[in-house]
């Protein structure tokens, strides 16, 4: 699947986002040709598909990593990859969402399963 092609689902699952939620993201969505790995990567086994970045000169914005997806779901029939972009939007908003209510629990829930990682169980 190009990247063309998966910009394309992005934005259609976008449109199934409440408006609400987009609220201080004014970074928007971007969809970068990266391949990225885990700074906790043991050998490039461990992918980041997205990322929720706040407090910079760009303010709040999602990253998705077009090259972390194609080494990991490059097998999936376009359906089966959309619902995966479905899943790793929802928790990129989360993390959206919770940073403007000051909560934390997904950064929590993310550190041990990091952990679980680098203890050998996930």
């Amino acid at each position: 699947m190009t990247i063309d092609e998966v910009h394309e689902i992005l934005d259609e699952l976008s449109e199934d986002i409440p408006q609400v939620f987009f609220k201080e993201l004014n970074g928007g969505i971007n969809l970068l040709p990266d391949v990225v790995y885990s700074p906790h990567a043991r050998a490039n086994d461990l992918y980041i598909m997205g990322d929720y970045n706040r407090g910079s000169l760009m303010g709040r914005y999602i990253n998705i990593y077009y090259g972390s997806l194609m080494r990991v779901y490059s097998h999936l029939s376009r359906d089966e990859l959309r619902k995966e972009l479905w899943d790793i939007l929802r928790h990129e908003f989360r993390h959206h969402l919770e940073s403007l209510g000051g909560e934390r629990g997904l950064e929590i829930e993310d550190a041990k399963a990091i952990k679980n990682y680098l203890e050998g169980n996930g």
